[in-house]
């Protein structure tokens, strides 16, 4: 027994002071923020490769640790972040290259992903309580560039817009399953509301929820219906009538500026959603940005954004010199003569617009109609026109193979 107690507390001893002699940990090497000179090199790099963090990620970042200099962060924009590497070495300071490049090595050959429900979130925080940033119809291709442990996914829209969205909400294929996507038959649901079926007949169970702008695989036509694949593999059927096969309708559209009015008063009604760009609920610029893509114009994600590209038209309420389609701007001017646009409507004609506010309406900048709209016409900035051949900075689905 007193042996036992003896190997008992030798055990405990060799517990608490350890089997051997101790040897001081070294610490680790601190790391301080490298000096202004480094920092206002990869701020001038930031701003002239990723102006709008919306669209690109350059979020690179400075230390010191003993006689190197540590760059950390991550970035999409693998040519800047090369182009920044040569920059640092002419300083001739030791650099240590820790930037994430996106898309992550941990994603393989899954970088791009197709939307496979009829309207997905898109957030700016991994999270279902994240702010609604904005949306993507069913059939959207888009770029995978991270994954979380929970499941979500940073993507890149075809717009450049760049958020987060639920990993239920996309399928992830690689470059070669893309490629064959954009070649597959598809179909576009061209209703403003409607369901895929089990079954040909509208009887049977629902598969899907759509709306206007959803694309799917055509896998043959069954007298009044169309045999449909999702991106995940599910079948369906879409009634004919509420659909078109995909290069039939591409080959026809046409933004004209009719075809814009007709398209946004298809919207008359619906309620506005904070980063909403669908027909089950749009913000200003989600409105504009539907009604042009439903004509093949892809417009930029936010006001703020779309402002930047067409021709100006009018600064000065000089409303005659308008047309059907211009997109009108509002905010406020800064005292150092910037502008803060913070909403975007769509001119009709006969001094009329419609937009997103409450829910997509029509308002008058005639001051005697009932439904003259002070506030904004207080606000007035400034319209600009997207209708003219070769506009620099207007896609279109003709000019860019997206679907």
């Amino acid at each position: 027994m007193k042996k036992y107690i003896l190997v008992c507390l030798t055990i405990a001893s060799f517990a608490l002071l350890g089997a051997g002699p101790t040897t001081p940990r070294k610490a680790s090497p601190k790391r301080i923020k490298a000096d202004s000179s480094i920092t206002q090199i990869i701020e001038s790099f930031a701003l002239r490769f990723a102006p709008d963090k919306r669209t690109a990620i350059f979020q690179i970042d400075a230390f010191r640790q003993n006689n190197h200099v540590i760059l950390s962060g991550r970035t999409n924009l693998y040519g800047a972040k090369s182009f920044l590497l040569d920059r640092l070495k002419t300083e001739r300071i030791p650099i240590v290259d820790e930037i994430k490049t996106l898309p992550e090595p941990e994603l393989e050959d899954k970088v791009y992903g197709l939307v496979e429900v009829s309207v997905c979130n898109i957030r700016y925080s991994p999270r279902h309580a994240g702010e609604l940033a904005s949306q993507a119809l069913m059939g959207t291709p888009v770029r995978i560039l991270e994954k979380e442990d929970n499941g979500w996914l940073l993507i890149q829209t075809p717009d450049q817009y760049i958020s987060w969205v639920d990993r239920g909400a996309i399928t992830m294929i690689n470059k070669d399953k893309m490629e064959q996507w954009k070649v597959t038959p598809k179909i576009i649901y061209t209703r403003a509301y409607g369901s895929a079926y089990a079954e040909p007949n509208e009887e049977s169970a629902t598969v899907s929820d759509l709306v206007a702008g959803c694309i799917m695989e055509l896998v043959e036509e069954d007298n009044d219906f169309y045999k449909v694949t999702f991106p995940d593999q599910r079948k369906g059927y879409v009634a004919k009538r509420e659909a078109n096969n995909y290069n039939n309708w591409f080959g026809k559209i046409n933004a004209t500026e009719d075809n814009l009015v007709t398209t946004s008063k298809r919207l008359m009604g619906v309620p506005y959603l904070w980063g909403g760009t669908s027909f089950k609920g749009v913000d200003c610029s989600g409105f504009t940005k539907t009604v042009y893509f439903l004509n093949g114009i892809i417009l930029p994600r936010d006001a703020s954004q779309q402002v930047m590209i067409g021709e100006t038209i009018d600064k000065t309420g000089n409303w005659s010199e308008l047309k059907a389609g211009d997109l009108l701007y509002f905010g406020e001017k800064r005292e150092d003569g910037s502008e803060r646009i913070v909403h975007v409507a769509m001119w009709l004609g006969n001094g009329e617009f419609i937009h997103a506010s409450d829910k997509v309406r029509v308002s008058s900048m005639i001051t005697t109609a009932p439904n003259f709209d002070e506030y904004n016409a207080k606000r007035y900035l400034r319209t600009k026109r997207i209708l003219k051949t070769g506009m620099a900075g207007v896609a279109t689905l003709k000019e860019n193979i997206v679907y």
